[in-house]
């Protein structure tokens, strides 16, 4: 018989790899817009997809970053009682630190909206409707990234899915702790806008 502790570890590796995945790398290399880790803000992410010109790609970036973490968490409940949760927290935090880049992954945002959409999609609603809001009210990407964030867990709780709470929460400070430099440069005035000759540098 196998250990019990086999399966959940299986669990949370699997969510692990699936959120390292580093689509917005992958699509612009295999397309031949370059090595994204050498444009813009070297972000791995959808927004810095944008800067190559190719605004298919970013789209798809976006899309499968979603996907993925929605992926980790239904994958992940269907193996084990419970794993839902697990695997989309691991698959959220392969996407910001993955292994095959040294950990310098994206920043979270798409990733996590797929988490929080797959835990409890009327949460999964509020998480993009704000982040939609904040991005076109503001034209900073880093802004409705983060404002999304902190929408998650505010949102499980409010909708009476408490148990996910605490999971959000989590997922949120990670996101506002990648999003450090974008604060910084908010402070400062320098954060620039999306649409402006400086994309965003945000995910």
């Amino acid at each position: 018989m196998a250990p019990f502790w086999l399966l959940p570890l299986f669990v949370l590796v699997l969510g692990y790899l699936l959120g390292s995945i580093p689509f917005g790398l992958l699509l612009t290399r295999f397309t031949g817009a370059g090595d994204l880790r050498q444009i813009g803000s070297g972000n791995i992410g959808a927004t810095n997809v944008l800067r190559t010109g190719r605004k298919g790609l970013a789209a798809a970036t976006l899309l499968l970053d979603l996907l993925k973490g929605a992926a980790a968490v239904l994958i992940g409940a269907a193996l084990l009682d419970g794993g839902g949760p697990m695997a989309g927290a691991m698959a959220f935090i392969g996407h910001c630190y993955p292994v095959w880049l040294r950990f310098a992954g994206g920043k979270g945002v798409a990733t996590m909206m797929g988490v929080v959409s797959a835990l409890y999609w009327p949460a999964g609603i509020v998480f993009a409707l704000v982040w939609l809001a904040m991005l076109f009210g503001t034209r900073w990407s880093s802004v409705g990234g983060m404002s999304a964030g902190i929408s998650a867990p505010v949102a499980m709780f409010f909708l009476g899915r408490i148990e996910f709470v605490p999971i959000c929460l989590a997922m949120a400070l990670i996101l506002l702790w990648r999003h450090r430099a974008n604060i910084a440069r908010l402070m400062r005035g320098e954060e620039p806008r999306v649409g402006k000759s400086k994309s965003a540098t945000a995910e």
